[in-house]
């Protein structure tokens, strides 16, 4: 088994998704989930292609932020 590779992924502020490597110098983000899968497996591949290790599993991990009001007591 090779190296795991966790992509975060969240909501764009303008819209879309964006995607950023855990532990690694890796962005990329598409309007669509779709565009944003494509972009993902493009930076992935140019980042990788000279280097002796390639990364098996990788993972798009959707995180949603969300705030809950908390009353006081």
């Amino acid at each position: 088994m090779g190296m795991e590779l966790i992509f975060e992924v969240r909501d764009a502020g303008e819209g879309g998704f964006c995607a950023r490597a855990l532990g690694h110098g890796i962005f990329t983000e598409g309007e669509t989930w779709e565009e944003l899968r494509a972009n993902f497996l493009e930076a992935t591949s140019v980042h990788f292609e000279d280097g002796p290790v390639h990364p098996h599993p990788m993972r798009l991990h959707y995180v949603e932020d969300e705030s809950i009001p908390v009353e006081a007591e």
